[in-house]
């Protein structure tokens, strides 16, 4: 989902726009599959019980694991899919919630550093956490960031506004700056002593 435009200050654009990586729902997903394994196999052996004690059984075992799902899925599905992290050519932006949402927008010009770490699990995902140091404030933390070490490039650069440091750009060749073919012109001789 790309970040509303309706949202940008004139002449800002968006240079990259992320969700958290997609471990934070590997947890979530081995519960929504216990869960329904284990829904299953209890209806099973719920049709081996009395009439209508099998149909209480069932939907018990059903209203139980809607709930399962609901509170261990779904909630944080949708904290996922509601979380964004947006670098723009101005600033930092980053959004989360549904009900209470929340957001911080740092200035380019605001950021003293940024760093990220990752650690061994981190490195296998290709995330981690990114720090960002701004003028008054203590150190913002964004944790499981996707290809966090490319998002501190980006940061970094934007922060720096250099677009020669950028992977892909090359440097202007300087023979094409200089008049007379790219040769120094020659020396003036005004000023000089006679």
């Amino acid at each position: 989902m790309a970040y509303p435009d309706d949202l940008l200050s004139d002449g800002e654009r968006v240079v990259t726009h992320k969700h958290p990586h997609f471990k934070m729902l590997v947890v979530p997903i081995v519960v929504l599959l216990v869960v329904l394994a284990g829904g299953g196999w209890l209806a099973v052996l719920a049709g081996d019980v009395d009439p209508p004690w099998d149909l209480v059984a069932l939907i018990a075992i059903g209203a139980v694991g809607l709930l399962l799902v609901v509170w261990l899925f779904l909630v944080p599905f949708v904290r996922w899919r509601t979380t964004h992290f947006i670098v723009t050519t101005d600033r930092v932006i980053a959004r989360e919630g549904v009900l209470k949402r929340t957001g911080i927008d740092i200035p380019m010009a605001r950021i003293n550093s940024v760093r990220f770490e990752h650690g061994l699990l981190d490195r296998v995902f290709g995330c981690g956490t990114l720090i960002i140091e701004s003028a008054s404030d203590e150190p913002l933390t964004f944790d499981d960031i996707p290809s966090v070490e490319r998002v501190h490039t980006m940061i970094y650069r934007q922060v720096n506004d250099n677009p020669y440091d950028d992977y892909g750009y090359a440097e202007p060749d300087p023979t094409e700056q200089l008049p007379h073919g790219g040769q120094e012109p020659p020396p003036s001789t005004q000023g000089r002593g006679r």
